[in-house]
């Protein structure tokens, strides 16, 4: 079967390997779709600590039950399924609290674990304990299920930011994360929905697509003053960071109302991880800082129902479908910011 492996920054290669069998209490799966994401394209470029090479690469996966191993029931051949990315132990005293999207034990597909971009992947007994291998409902593709994890994160970000009726809620970045923001917050009764993003062609092609209340093009006019102004000075209730920007997280404080939410949804580089950041804002407006980790497989579940009842659609957002054969082009898409959403079909 052909897979892309990472063996080294810049050396991602798609090659042929044996066809796996699943162990016990395991799942092999044949791949129909696995997305592809910002994170795929730091790792071709910057490698990660948790990847010992070579490593089957992709962890957005949807496909088709082809085997399972001994000791599992419950799935048969031709299940379709969706997989969880990151995978908590289920054991530890975050896990029992319920708190699995910061499970210091967290391993993943793709990372730990071979992943999606193969014609063929097992999925981990790992998987199976936590509940992570989700049923894909009737109606809903391979590859809008495959989008199920991105909007699971997504998901799990707007519940710690508590994303509700009425909110005025600012997103950061254009990109998938971004969009899927966007709908997400329309789902959860937010009043307006304020869409930006530096690059301007990305910008009107998300907009485009999502059609958020109001966009900003924050190569154009200076984000902090047009939100204000489009709220009376007041600010937005929520302000959401979908964009791994140092001065994103530091824009999104100068644009909060008093006891608004900020969600530090992206991660920043490792090598560059600090931010200036005005601490008497936070506290003389009763500010509300979280971070957005992850997500749990119960929040892959609702993502699946959400996007077969139609809550949060999904398909549109796939521009691009390719062949596993060139996936180094799809990352090479996500990397130039020219698509929403890329998608591999093994």
């Amino acid at each position: 079967m052909k897979v892309a492996r990472f063996h080294a920054p810049g050396d991602i290669r798609v090659e042929d390997a044996p066809e796996p069998s699943p162990g016990p209490g395991e799942v092999k799966i044949r791949v129909r779709n696995c997305s592809t994401c910002g994170t795929d394209v730091k790792i071709y470029k910057h490698g990660h600590h948790h990847i010992r090479p070579p490593r089957v690469m992709g962890h957005e996966i949807a496909g088709e039950v082809a085997e399972v191993g001994d000791g599992v029931s419950g799935w048969v051949p031709g299940d379709r399924v969706q997989v969880i990315a990151a995978i908590p132990c289920g054991r530890c005293e975050e896990c029992l609290r319920g708190r699995m999207t910061v499970c210091p034990n967290q391993e993943s597909m793709g990372y730990h674990y071979d992943g999606g971009f193969a014609e063929y992947t097992v999925v981990p007994a790992k998987v199976l304990a936590v509940g992570g291998l989700n049923r894909v409902p009737d109606g809903v593709g391979f590859a809008e299920a495959s989008v199920a994890e991105p909007l699971a994160c997504v998901l799990n970000g707007q519940e710690l930011a508590r994303v509700g009726d009425g909110d005025d809620v600012v997103i950061l970045g254009a990109g998938p994360i971004g969009c899927l923001h966007v709908r997400l917050a329309r789902s959860r009764g937010a009043g307006r929905v304020i869409l930006s993003d530096l690059n301007a062609e990305r910008l009107a092609m998300a907009a485009a697509l999502v059609r958020p209340d109001e966009v900003i093009s924050g190569g154009d006019a200076d984000v902090v003053d047009e939100v204000l102004k489009l709220t009376g000075g007041r600010g937005a209730d929520v302000v959401i960071t979908a964009a791994a920007a140092g001065a994103a997280q530091e824009q999104a404080l100068q644009m909060t109302a008093r006891q608004g939410r900020i969600s530090f949804f992206g991660g920043l580089p490792k090598d560059d991880p600090i931010i200036r950041l005005d601490s008497n804002l936070v506290h003389y407006c009763e500010l509300t800082i979280v971070g957005a980790n992850g997500s749990s497989p119960h929040h892959n579940a609702r993502a699946l129902d959400l996007i077969a009842s139609g809550a949060v659609p999904v398909s549109d957002l796939i521009t691009h479908r390719i062949p596993l054969t060139r996936v180094l082009d799809g990352i090479d898409t996500v990397s130039r910011g020219t698509a929403i959403k890329v998608t591999v079909e093994p």
